[in-house]
């Protein structure tokens, strides 16, 4: 937030926005358009990417007016405080959604993968052994290899870890008016964030092209490309959050005191960083 957040009102009540009814209309194109993309329509690509482009278009927008607000004073404590709780509650709504997909794989490897190796399943599939990774008892799904931690892992694994470092560093850079190191600093973290990208796309070629690992390859694909790929998901989303605060940093926007625009995308970044800790350790290592 601004440096005029000393003199703004005791609570500002926005004009009513058309953005939340805009941007659900383009998520809903995505996600029907990613529905069809998945069963063969050819068409489908095309509004998936039409409708992607609207919703960044529309939160290019909202984020735009909340940025006026904010530098045009309009923001006080309680405004500080709502947007503190909301991004809190929206980073708990993501670590139940990975939970999900940890869930999943927790499932598939304790519990379903045992019982379709008792005895009772032994009678339908006599040659099924229900050990991880599996390519399941009805020999549908072609050969694949498992993505080791070595080395593209355990690299970006390193990055990210770096990248929370610089990201804390910046921070108290800012906290100490010193906007030129904050600047320094959180350009290298946005950096690392990409360089990781750039290796998860080289892992997703590698494992397509060399291990014939793709999300069609059984229960180990599906979780294995829902897990990294919503994570990298996340880290596309995160380094975009970061690219706009350094933007913002340069144009010398945020003070010591007021920069909860900053807090939320680190808090966000920092979220990344632990849900890839649990990924390196338990798609990846065992």
């Amino acid at each position: 937030m601004s440096g005029q957040h000393q003199t703004a009102p005791y609570y500002f009540v926005p004009a009513p926005s058309r953005h939340p009814v805009s941007c659900s209309v383009g998520l809903l194109v995505v996600l029907g358009s990613a529905a069809a993309w998945v069963n063969g329509q050819s068409w489908a690509p095309w509004t998936a990417l039409a409708g992607l482009l609207w919703v960044l278009w529309v939160l290019r927008s909202w984020f735009g007016d909340s940025i006026a607000e904010s530098e045009g004073g309009l923001y006080g404590k309680r405004i500080d405080a709502s947007y503190r709780w909301g991004m809190s509650w929206f980073i708990f709504s993501e670590v139940m959604f990975f939970a999900a997909f940890f869930g999943a794989l927790f499932y598939a490897r304790t519990l379903a993968m045992p019982w379709l190796g008792d005895l009772d399943n032994k009678l339908l599939w006599p040659d099924f052994s229900a050990v991880w990774p599996n390519t399941g008892p009805a020999g549908v799904v072609d050969a694949f290899e498992t993505m080791g931690p070595w080395p593209i892992p355990t690299l970006n694994t390193a990055l990210l870890l770096t990248s929370g470092v610089t990201l804390t560093i910046s921070h108290h850079a800012l906290r100490a008016n010193h906007r030129g190191s904050a600047i320094f600093w959180l350009f290298a973290t946005v950096v690392l964030g990409f360089v990781f990208l750039g290796f998860q796309a080289y892992e997703y070629h590698h494992a397509y092209t060399e291990l014939n690992l793709k999300l069609t390859s059984g229960v180990y694909g599906s979780t294995f490309f829902l897990l990294t790929g919503f994570h990298g998901f996340h880290v596309m989303l995160g380094a975009i959050m970061l690219s706009v605060m350094l933007i913002r940093l340069m144009k010398g926007h945020f003070t010591p005191e007021h920069h909860f625009g900053f807090e939320g995308a680190a808090w966000y970044w920092h979220f990344v960083d632990v849900v890839w800790l649990g990924l390196y350790v338990v798609v990846y290592w065992l």
